[in-house]
């Protein structure tokens, strides 16, 4: 009996079904990137929440620990200078003195316990924020929490100058982005200055989109007239 060729049997098979079963020995299909462009515009990474950078603060630390260090030397070796029979260096008697004799109302104690605190309070406000104002944080794309990417301020600034540029009557043009709010300042040279305010908020708007800034800041547009 002869089988039929319209129906798979044990040697053979079928072309959906070929065409159907993945290839055993080649590489898995590249996966599709996923940029933070492919999301709508304003719309942050499903999931995930997007933070400033935090700064180092090398300087600040290193300061710091250096006056840390160099007092806590000097009283080392000033302790051992007098456990081993010898007096007490100069600024420990002078300082101990000034501590003893004057009394807490003193102008010199309440300025040095004010900069005391406000150097306490500086320290404490450095390690409690991030930091990093100039950088803006972007959009994350979904399925990569780990990813972070940030855009400098003078950055995004010319990218959005060089768009206010292009908008027909625009002069001159100025853009300061900030955290919260863009500002952009245009001379219109010809058209009518209201029709030039209107492009130009529509053109930055939509550069901002593209920015793809995880929290995009609103656009406030000035223009002026050139008289000359």
């Amino acid at each position: 009996m002869t089988p039929d060729p319209g129906l798979p049997g044990r040697g053979s098979a079928s072309p959906a079904r070929r065409d159907a079963m993945p290839p055993t020995n080649g590489p898995d299909p590249p996966e599709r990137d996923v940029f933070t462009t492919d999301l709508p515009p304003g719309e942050p990474g499903r999931g995930h929440r997007t933070h400033r950078k935090w700064s180092a603060r090398r300087i600040t630390a290193s300061l710091v620990a250096t006056v840390i260090l160099v007092a806590a030397v000097a009283t080392l070796v000033d302790v051992v200078a007098v456990r081993a029979g010898r007096p007490a260096a100069a600024w420990r008697r002078l300082l101990t003195d000034e501590l003893a004799t004057r009394p807490v109302d003193n102008v010199w104690m309440l300025t040095g316990g004010a900069v005391a605190a406000a150097l306490g309070v500086w320290l404490i406000v450095l390690a409690l924020t991030p930091g990093q104002r100039r950088w803006l944080p972007l959009r994350l794309p979904p399925g990569c929490p780990r990813v972070r990417a940030f855009l400098h301020r003078h950055g995004a600034a010319d990218v959005l100058r060089d768009a206010a540029m292009r908008v027909p009557g625009v002069g001159a043009a100025h853009v300061l982005v900030g955290r919260h709010r863009i500002k952009a300042r245009a001379v219109v040279r010809f058209r009518d200055p209201q029709r030039v305010k209107d492009d130009l908020t529509a053109v930055l708007d939509e550069e901002r989109d593209r920015l793809a800034l995880a929290h995009p800041p609103r656009i406030v547009v000035r223009v002026r007239q050139r008289t000359d």
